[in-house]
């Protein structure tokens, strides 16, 4: 059996005095087109969404909290250098983004793989009695690639990078 090319190896949630932390851990092993599209020089980007939701037996779940962060791996041509670009919003938009530059492509794609101490809730949102459900899911987010290389992989499978999981936050004291 062939392994999913994106696969989600190891999530953790902890209750801080920050808020309400994600650290994850992912297997992305990228689909020859797309290692060919980043070595001409075209970006890849790349989304992570938390959802946290509040149990209710009355009702649909309650969402308490979202966020998202945003990815852009590109390879520089003339320099030879790896570029990691972050940002809690679509990069391109005005807001604060993070960038960070690499040697290798190995070290960028570590870099995308793993996610640490990313706040995904403010302090008062996750209240300590209470148990709650987050929602992660990281995907490749074709939208954001040039018009044209839309359009030609259309209806390729391998360009469909996702993985999803759900896990349960228990309320202190184990309630």
């Amino acid at each position: 059996m062939r392994a999913e090319p994106l696969e989600i190896d190891q999530v953790e949630l902890a209750r801080t005095e920050e808020g309400l932390l994600l650290s994850a851990s992912l297997r992305l092993e990228l689909p020859p087109a797309a290692d060919e599209a980043l070595s001409k020089g075209i970006p890849l980007f790349f989304v992570a969404d938390t959802v946290l939701l509040r149990e209710r037996w009355y009702w649909y779940d309650q969402e308490i909290a979202s966020a998202e962060r945003h990815l852009r791996l590109s390879y520089q041509p003339l320099t030879r250098r790896w570029r990691l670009v972050a940002s809690n919003g679509p990069i391109g938009n005005p807001g604060l983004a993070l960038g960070q530059t690499f040697d290798t492509r190995e070290e960028a794609l570590a870099a995308v793989q793993r996610i640490s101490g990313w706040k995904i809730a403010e302090p008062g949102e996750a209240q300590p009695d209470r148990a709650y459900t987050v929602n992660f899911s990281f995907r490749l987010d074709v939208s954001q690639l040039p018009r044209p290389f839309q359009i030609g992989i259309a209806g390729q499978p391998e360009w469909n990078l996702s993985a999803a999981r759900s896990l349960q936050l228990p309320a202190r004291g184990g309630r």
